[in-house]
């Protein structure tokens, strides 16, 4: 795990999804990855932890938010949850449709997308954020900074992370000049540079600012 230089690291678990059990059994934690990035697409991830298996659970106890953990050990994470989690269900929408209809809307597609593949279907939602999602009909809670205060949404965050990041780095083979396999599109320097010397290529959010600007 990374170190916190700012604040003392704050562990997720079950507080949140304890507090609704007594009443709802599939309980899903939902989180997002690459809402800020200026390439390539955003992506959901919905999971279902065993909860009530002692055994699985103690496993997943180190489970944090995905920011607060390496490379390794999300991977390590993604592959721990990939084996034991009930259900898992991603979305993902490109950077065209980021600039249809907007990021907040893009996400809330790919949240809906990743709750609608997991079976058994979740009765309850924990969402990292603020971000709601009326169009599903099962009560939800939007928990900010979620993915370091419920285990659920931490895992949900791994799921997504990774899965992102692995397309990243298929979409740096396609676009060789702009190091998506370093950065995974997010706006450091390097990135900016490559846009600045080769333009905008067509996972690029055409809509963000940054890119916009750039482009003049």
């Amino acid at each position: 795990m990374q170190t916190c230089t700012h604040a003392p690291c704050i562990m997720a678990d079950l507080e949140w999804e304890t507090a609704v059990s007594t009443h709802h059994t599939h309980i899903a934690g939902i989180d997002e990855a690459g809402r800020g990035a200026l390439a390539g697409p955003v992506v959901a991830a919905a999971v279902l932890l065993p909860l009530h298996d002692a055994r699985v659970m103690g496993m997943l106890t180190a489970v944090n938010d995905s920011k607060q953990l390496s490379p390794k050990k999300r991977d390590i994470f993604y592959d721990l949850i990939s084996q034991y989690a009930v259900a898992i269900g991603v979305g993902v929408e490109s950077a065209a449709v980021v600039d249809a209809l907007g990021i907040i809307q893009a996400t809330k597609r790919a949240m809906v997308t990743a709750v609608s593949h997991l079976d058994p279907p979740p009765d309850y939602l924990l969402i990292d954020g603020r971000i709601r999602l009326p169009s599903l009909n099962t009560p939800q809670q939007s928990i900010i900074r979620g993915d370091g205060k419920s285990l659920s949404i931490a895992a949900a965050s791994i799921i997504a992370k990774v899965t992102r990041d692995r397309l990243m780095v298929e979409m740096d083979r396609l676009y060789t000049a702009y190091g998506f396999a370093q950065h995974k599109g997010y706006g450091t320097q390097m990135h900016r540079d490559a846009i600045a010397q080769h333009g905008a290529c067509p996972t690029h959010r055409q809509t963000f600012a940054p890119i916009r600007q750039m482009l003049l």
